[in-house]
């Protein structure tokens, strides 16, 4: 058994062939599949899918920090907030910092952030943290968060080693991708001396295709292919990771 902790299946990208990548993701062994939110507009595109597909299909519920700006900051903040207090969701995400498309906006983006972590420890939800090019200032914000017991995930970690320490010192995970499978990208060795029990499963679909289908629209079923080089740089069987990662994601999720 297989988990994607990270995974937007619900996008245009899938509009021709989702129940089919769903399907790929299944035989490839992949038994659920855990849901991020961006924002307003992708909510009811995200519970269709997770109604359609409840046994495999999870979804979050959070603003991503790229859909943070001054026009609409605090609307989307609201209807992220009544969700919570309405429905049902397996984490607070995909929600963070994003110091890559602008940086402008780091202020708003951390004001949401923290109120979405308040909003995880009420609800004693895990979150799923995006940190492009801001890891340094995503670790700083959640710290009084974590030490607080907020739980969660750098989803898509590629940061240094020395960060990747500093977060599982938090006890929180780090979200291992088709990055890993990048020539020059450095997260084996980022990762090298981290336990395995703080490693979670994800792809990121459509994006970060793991290689050989770097490029291209990546989908669940390629998760396959980052869980056989993990296993290879680890020294155990895919079955062993598999197992582990699982279990990993069934904890941090709480669904064990």
């Amino acid at each position: 058994m297989i988990i994607d902790t990270h995974a937007h299946l619900y996008l245009p990208e899938f509009d021709d062939d989702r129940t089919e990548a769903l399907e790929r993701a299944v035989s490839a062994g992949v038994r659920q599949l855990f849901l991020p939110n961006v924002d307003s507009r992708t909510v009811e595109s995200l519970h269709k899918l997770s109604e359609a597909w409840p046994e495999i299909c999870f979804p979050m519920m959070g603003l991503h920090p790229c859909s943070v700006n001054g026009e609409s900051f605090d609307e989307e903040l609201d209807i992220v907030k009544e969700l919570l207090d309405s429905r049902n969701y397996i984490a607070v995400g995909e929600i963070g910092l994003d110091l890559y498309w602008d940086k402008t906006t780091l202020a708003m983006q951390v004001k949401a952030l923290q109120m979405q972590c308040e909003w995880a420890l009420e609800k004693d939800l895990p979150v799923a943290l995006h940190s492009r090019n801001a890891t340094r200032e995503c670790i700083d914000v959640i710290k009084p968060f974590a030490a607080r017991g907020l739980k969660g995930v750098f989803h898509c970690f590629s940061g240094t080693a020395e960060e990747a320490a500093e977060i599982t010192a938090m006890d929180f995970f780090l979200g291992i991708g088709g990055v890993l499978t990048f020539k020059k990208s450095g997260l084996d060795e980022a990762i090298k001396d981290i336990s395995s029990g703080f490693l979670v499963l994800e792809t990121d679909a459509p994006y970060l295709s793991p290689v050989p289908f770097r490029g291209k629209r990546n989908e669940p079923a390629y998760i396959t292919n980052v869980l056989s080089l993990l296993a290879t740089l680890r020294r155990k069987s895919e079955e062993e990771m598999a197992a582990i990662t699982t279990a990993n994601a069934l904890r941090l999720f709480k669904k064990a």
